[in-house]
């Protein structure tokens, strides 16, 4: 807890610690003709809780706590953070328009912490992906959706037909890499998020009522 509550000391670090990013490339792929217009991430689709061990790696510090992730409209979707222990961290509301702050701990109501979250959640909770490009490579789909300056390079593994990576992408950069492992179409087991301009990583690891099992 007490680390987390450093997190605003940090953030005012990131400045200083940013790693440079080069172009992203893909290597050893070939384009392909595709017929659909659209992909979709459905991860998180379902209206049934969502509900992960949540541990976040920023800069020398880590944090754990329990993620709940509820779809409450076509559109939107409540995310919240609470400790180990059961303290609530931040609750927000969040589509790809709005978001709504329903509550933050006091410590962690810092500009840059609440863009950090709004801007990576906004980015992990995106459904719909317009086509531009396609291509595969002995494994994986490959479709590149393109918005103004933003890209999205979605990989799904050619056996499963599941969405294994996203790769997002600013100006041509990579920013960040969204790894996922799943079963469903609907659920991610697990998901790793990595920044890739800061020392920033995310993973959760679902929680299920046969987790001991």
């Amino acid at each position: 807890m007490l680390r987390f509550l450093r997190l605003s000391l940090v953030y005012s670090l990131m400045s200083i610690g940013v790693i440079s990013c080069k172009s992203y490339q893909l290597t050893d792929v070939q384009p392909v003709s595709e017929s659909k217009k659209t992909v979709e991430n459905l991860y998180f689709s379902s209206p049934e809780d969502y509900v992960y061990k949540c541990q976040m790696d920023i800069y020398k510090n880590h944090v754990s706590g329990i993620l709940i992730i509820k779809k409450l409209s076509e559109t939107t979707h409540r995310v919240a953070l609470t400790s180990d222990f059961g303290n609530k961290l931040i609750d927000f509301e969040i589509s790809q328009d709005d978001f709504k702050l329903n509550y933050v701990l006091p410590d962690l109501d810092k500009k840059v912490v609440i863009n950090f979250l709004k801007n990576d959640f906004r980015e992990l909770l995106k459904k719909q992906y317009p086509i531009h490009e396609s291509f595969e490579n002995k494994d994986a789909r490959i479709y590149l959706s393109k918005n103004d300056h933003k890209g999205y390079y979605l990989f799904f593994n050619k056996e499963s037909r599941l969405l294994k990576k996203i790769i997002y992408t600013r100006n041509n950069k990579e920013k960040i890499d969204f790894t996922f492992e799943a079963k469903k179409h609907i659920f991610a087991d697990s998901l790793n998020l990595q920044h890739k301009d800061f020392r920033i990583n995310i993973k959760l690891v679902q929680i299920t009522e046969t987790e001991s099992d």
